[in-house]
């Protein structure tokens, strides 16, 4: 009975999404015929991610991602001053084969909104906190503007 109680006191912590069950929630997502695909492009979000996040968001993202996810960001050196939501993109369209502006967004909007819909909205703010703006519709989120006074 004690074990019992102390089990129901104690619940076990959600296991993380694993790498593969990542990359199939980004093959979904963007319609990719293929999850190597997805993988591919997966690895060429996050990493480009991992060079603008710094602090405990960068620390708390990694740790919530599969390990292979986590590796990617974790290794990044971060950028003194981040790119806007459009320069990433541009940025990772030269990365992508036969990509155009409209495609690379589409790529980068469906590995971070599986990213999003992967770590929840508490974190998915707090990383949305160190970006620019613009980079809130590439995790799948509405932009708010601030109400002029």
């Amino acid at each position: 009975m004690r074990a019992a109680r102390e089990n129901a006191a104690a619940p076990e912590p959600a296991p993380r999404t694993t790498w593969e069950a990542l990359t199939e929630a980004v093959r979904e997502t963007g319609g990719y015929p293929t999850r190597a695909q997805a993988e591919h492009l997966t690895r060429l979000v996050l990493t480009a991610l991992g060079t603008h996040l710094t602090g405990d968001e960068r620390v708390a993202l990694a740790q919530s991602l599969p390990p292979e996810a986590g590796h990617l960001i974790a290794a990044q050196i971060p950028r003194p001053h981040p790119l806007t939501a459009r320069e990433f993109v541009d940025a990772l369209s030269t990365q992508i084969p036969d990509s155009t502006p409209a495609t690379a967004r589409w790529d980068v909007s469906s590995v971070l909104t599986a990213v999003s819909t992967t770590i929840g909205p508490a974190l998915t703010d707090q990383v949305l906190s160190q970006l620019p703006r613009g980079y809130a519709l590439l995790f799948g989120r509405a932009e708010l503007a601030a109400a002029m006074a």
